[in-house]
């Protein structure tokens, strides 16, 4: 475990702030998330760990960042190569307003529970590449990785592992990809599935949809008044305290919320919110087995709105 980070947030006195680290070490923590997992962090009571998967995406992501700054906190992302390449200022920024960058593949197919070794290799590895050119430094990239759509399976962990790589599930999804989906509707049901797993866990987000980056201000003022911390996870080793902002010209973000955006991947997910429930209610305390997984990927191909990589399409699809 890290040392305890202040409390206090200058000039935001009412933030909630970050209360400690957790240092993740692969070898002894290689599955988190009681969603896929018999493990996860070992969080105490009223404790909450933030994740975001996806980025980097402006406007999003930087209007996600201004918001935790604003109370101090500090989460861990999961980025996608693709998306590291086209934004590398922006993941320097996120670097260095002291959050976690782990990766999310290279592309984020969703098919990695049908690919052989080889294709799970060029997705793995072509993620860490572009992510460490885009910090410049791959010393600041955390062995931390969360397979795109939590589609998982054996081939999957065991690649990862010989990749000292810690495979990060979830313990809660708000469902924030989800069409159409609210704010309000987003931190009703963090605070409820957080609430129903024991009154801590790590939370998946991404920093890829407007509601997510609308939702964030009150979803961390009413974790504050339920009396939540939040805990950062953070790699063992020494990392660079800061890297260097890129040469180029930072994108400007965009003047509005667009619906959709061109981009060279597309993403959707399939983390079921009854699985992590399933989970609860059964008591359940080990891996889940090759058959779930299987209702996962049947559950992905019967979304209209998803898309995958599978198809040739090339769009990052953005709701109001």
């Amino acid at each position: 475990m890290g040392p305890a980070l202040a409390q206090s947030c200058p000039g935001h006195p009412d933030a909630i702030g970050t209360s400690r680290t957790i240092t993740v070490d692969p070898t002894v923590l290689p599955h988190i998330g009681t969603m896929q997992y018999k493990t996860s962090l070992p969080l105490e009571d009223h404790e909450v760990v933030i994740t975001f998967d996806d980025g980097p995406l402006p406007p999003y992501t930087t209007r996600i960042l201004d918001t935790l700054a604003e109370n101090c906190v500090k989460v861990d992302y999961f980025l996608v190569g693709e998306m590291a390449r086209a934004y590398p200022w922006l993941v320097r920024r996120i670097y260095n307003a002291g959050h976690v960058i782990g990766t999310h593949s290279l592309s984020h197919p969703l098919t990695f529970n049908r690919m052989g070794e080889s294709g799970i290799e060029k997705q793995v590895e072509g993620g860490i590449a572009a992510v460490d050119a885009a910090l410049g430094d791959p010393r600041a990239v955390a062995p931390f990785f969360r397979v795109p759509g939590l589609l998982r399976n054996n081939t999957v962990d065991d690649f990862l592992a010989s990749k000292s790589l810690a495979v990060w599930s979830a313990d809660e999804v708000a469902d924030d990809w989800h069409h159409g989906i609210t704010p309000k509707q987003i931190v009703k049901l963090a605070i409820s599935r957080i609430e129903a797993k024991g009154h801590r866990g790590v939370l998946l987000l991404h920093d890829i949809h407007p509601a997510t980056a609308m939702a964030l201000p009150a979803l961390l003022k009413e974790l504050k008044e339920r009396g939540y911390k939040i805990v950062q996870a953070v790699p063992s080793g020494e990392r660079p305290a800061s890297v260097a902002e890129p040469a180029i010209a930072k994108a400007p973000d965009a003047a509005g919320w667009p619906r959709v955006v061109k981009a060279s991947v597309s993403v959707a997910h399939s983390a079921k919110p009854k699985l992590a429930h399933h989970h609860h209610r059964r008591g359940h305390k080990r891996d889940v087995a090759e058959g779930d997984d299987a209702a996962i990927a049947k559950a992905i191909a019967s979304k209209k709105k998803s898309q995958t990589a599978d198809s040739g399409a090339n769009w990052f699809t953005m709701w109001r």
